[in-house]
């Protein structure tokens, strides 16, 4: 092994030579908290719990989570309230949708710490006093469903577009649902199902059903 001869003549092998700079490197940047302190640099903290307090339902939810935690794992797995669904996980499939002031939204792309103070409306808020929302109940009459996975984000994408436009067009129907997506292919009988509940008495026509096997997908943002 080649080695170093230092200028008092001692040889000095190549690896001691880099383990010794290179345990001098990592002492160098290594500093206590209490260093830091007396240094006047503030302590560092990952992102731990926090406090967030939330409207959902009209009912408020206090949880203590992360920062980086989604609306539907807060809802889901703290507030044990398991209506919405999750399919893709990144925003395209719409079995998460909730109303958020409003507006339609994918909660697994939504941070619970960013709702704070604003209106959740979510699948399990729908039904009052043992009474199905209209929807759920058109849902049920059309047969608007196969395995429910995707039913709660259609339902609640459903609401948000007939609070919308109540006398929502057949164009405007597609539209509004072309964020979901039904895997078992009950495109038509959701079609149905929205448009039996629009005040403009929508009458579905073969045409219309064609085309809303295939609906807009590609556009993902809601609101």
């Amino acid at each position: 092994m080649a080695r170093k001869r230092d200028s008092d003549g001692v040889n000095v092998s190549r690896r001691n030579f880099l383990k010794s700079t290179g345990v001098a490197g990592v002492a160098a940047t290594v500093v206590s908290p209490a260093r830091s302190e007396a240094q006047g640099r503030p302590r560092e903290f990952g992102p731990g719990d926090v406090p967030v307090r939330l409207n959902v339902n009209g009912r408020q939810v206090d949880l203590r989570i992360e920062p980086r935690v989604t609306l539907l794992d807060a809802l889901r797995m703290r507030a044990d309230l398991t209506g919405n669904k999750r399919g893709c996980d990144r925003g395209a499939c719409g079995a998460c949708t909730m109303i958020v002031d409003g507006r339609t939204v994918y909660a697994c792309s939504t941070l619970a710490i960013e709702v704070q103070g604003k209106k959740i409306r979510t699948v399990d808020g729908l039904a009052s006093g043992g009474t199905l929302h209209p929807v759920q109940q058109a849902f049920c009459d059309k047969d608007a469903l196969m395995c429910g996975f995707c039913t709660p984000g259609f339902v609640m994408a459903s609401v948000g577009l007939l609070e919308k436009h109540p006398n929502a067009t057949p164009e405007q129907i597609k539209k509004g649902l072309d964020g979901n997506i039904c895997r078992c292919g009950t495109f038509s009988r959701v079609f149905e199902a929205v448009a039996s509940l629009s005040s403009r008495g929508t009458r579905t026509s073969a045409g219309d059903l064609e085309a809303a096997d295939a609906p807009l997908i590609e556009e993902v943002p809601r609101g």
